[in-house]
């Protein structure tokens, strides 16, 4: 499940600037949004749909249980 979740963005700390700040923001924002949209949408699923993604109950629970910014 984290590797549907994770963000393809990444910083290097070296070049680290005031104008790189905003698009730090940006980035964490969209990242927290498509956590939420996932987990809603992993809750939707039905048995079977999580039995063809290979996804048990208790995965299931252990990912809806995080708060969006983990």
């Amino acid at each position: 499940m984290e590797r549907t979740l994770s963000s393809g963005l990444v910083f290097d700390n070296n070049t680290e600037s005031k104008a790189s700040a905003p698009l730090r923001v940006v980035s964490t924002l969209l990242l927290w949004q498509r956590r939420i949209t996932s987990r809603r949408q992993l809750a939707r699923l039905d048995a079977r749909l999580l039995a063809d993604a290979g996804i048990s109950e208790s995965q299931r629970y252990q990912e809806l249980s995080k708060p969006f910014w983990r």
